[in-house]
């Protein structure tokens, strides 16, 4: 067996970015910038209106004015006024070139057909947004390893950036093995328990924008050196469910091998999750998971999690840390590093009930892990721990 620190050693050693691939703006959220993105353009492209109101010279702002035109957004045309003259404008209008200031329309009299000035803290160059105000052309606009999200798929398209270069999503498959598994919805007869780890897993994986192909195999040494080899076939990422321990009919280790893939560690000094397992093929990334749903979960957080990271360029590999006192005591056996599931309000952290590798209603209620070093035996109430934020 292996510690937590160096088994995550070995995933971030192993693992490696997927291809750099060209991708469609609006279908890049989940995915992270392969290269910067240097701004073609400035925004704005002009000096801008940020209001409704009237654009006019800061110097003429004690006299009535002339409205003598109105520039609705989008017009094009190259507008000018002269002294104690105004223009209505509106969010978004190219400002004239001959007006410094815009008023608000809220802050405006209309006396005999003149427009009458009543902002009194209105200073010069008010309610303009002046070209290249937010990013100037030939700079970087957004940085490699950027996480695109909905902000900037607006912010590309105000570019007018239509694709981009991220690293590629990696294909995955899940397979869960057990003749004791039956899918939700159908009728358990005697042994037999509901299969929830392909849809907990594929709900984890959701969240990071990847659609795995999922599949259930009996306990058969032959059906599933046979699933392996061909999820081996066109699959980045491989997670197993089960079958990964020293039983008389666990047989996914021996199925990996007979596979041609290498091991890179088995077993960790660690509560939840001890039978991780982390093989590698020249194209693919393969991870036994414990069968036990919590300790399953636990291991897809603190280490799938991490290798996915790795694929699609996210500069963040691990969890979130914080430091945090806890809320009570904790006593744990020495020799294997504890994670338990908890929650937090940030200003302390209270480990749940019911912390079994089976027990998936703890993680349904928790936001956070708290982790606890393998030489470490007892934590006072107040003592400080580090807690690892789970995704929302």
């Amino acid at each position: 067996m292996i510690a937590v620190k160096q088994a995550k050693e070995l995933v971030n050693k192993n693992v490696s970015p997927l291809e750099i691939i060209d991708i469609s703006v609006i279908d890049a959220q989940h995915s992270y910038l392969a290269e910067d993105i240097i701004a073609p353009v400035s925004i704005p492209l002009f000096d801008q209106s940020a209001m409704d109101g009237y654009a006019f010279r800061f110097e003429d702002i004690a006299q009535p004015l002339n409205i003598v035109d109105e520039i609705p957004a989008g017009d094009t045309r190259t507008a000018n006024i002269n002294s104690t003259e105004a223009v209505r404008i509106f969010t978004g209008s190219k400002v004239p070139a001959s007006c410094d200031t815009i008023v608000m329309q809220e802050l405006v009299e209309l006396q005999d057909g003149k427009l009458v000035i009543k902002d009194e803290g209105l200073k010069f160059g008010g309610n303009i947004r002046l070209k290249g105000n937010q990013i100037i052309k030939g700079s970087v606009a957004l940085k490699k390893g950027t996480a695109i999200n909905a902000g900037a798929i607006g912010f590309l398209s105000t570019l007018g950036i239509t694709s981009i270069k991220v690293h590629a999503q990696p294909k995955t498959v899940i397979i869960a093995t057990g003749s004791e598994l039956v899918k939700p919805g159908q009728e358990l007869e005697e042994g037999q328990i509901y299969e929830s780890n392909t849809v907990m897993l594929e709900a984890a994986l959701n969240k990071k924008g990847i659609k795995p192909s999922i599949f259930v195999v009996e306990d058969n040494k032959e059906a599933t050196s046979k699933m392996i080899a061909e999820a081996l076939k066109n699959n980045a990422l491989i997670l197993l469910s089960g079958g990964i321990s020293v039983g008389d009919y666990d047989f996914v280790k021996e199925a990996l091998e007979n596979n041609g893939v290498k091991e890179v560690f088995y077993k960790i000094k660690q509560k939840p999750g001890k039978p991780l397992y982390l093989g590698q093929t020249a194209t693919s990334s393969i991870f036994a998971l414990p069968g036990n749903p919590a300790a399953a979960l636990n291991c897809f957080y603190e280490y799938v999690s991490m290798a996915i990271n790795l694929m699609i360029g996210n500069p963040q590999i691990d969890l979130p840390v914080i430091s945090l006192p806890i809320s009570k005591n904790y006593n744990k056996k020495t020799g294997r590093a504890n994670f338990l599931k908890a929650t937090t309000d940030f200003k302390t952290v209270t480990p749940l009930e019911g912390q079994g590798s089976d027990a998936l209603q703890a993680f349904s209620l928790a936001n956070c892990l708290i982790y606890i070093p393998s030489e470490i035996t007892a934590i006072n109430q107040n003592g400080m721990v580090e807690v690892h934020l789970l995704p929302n």
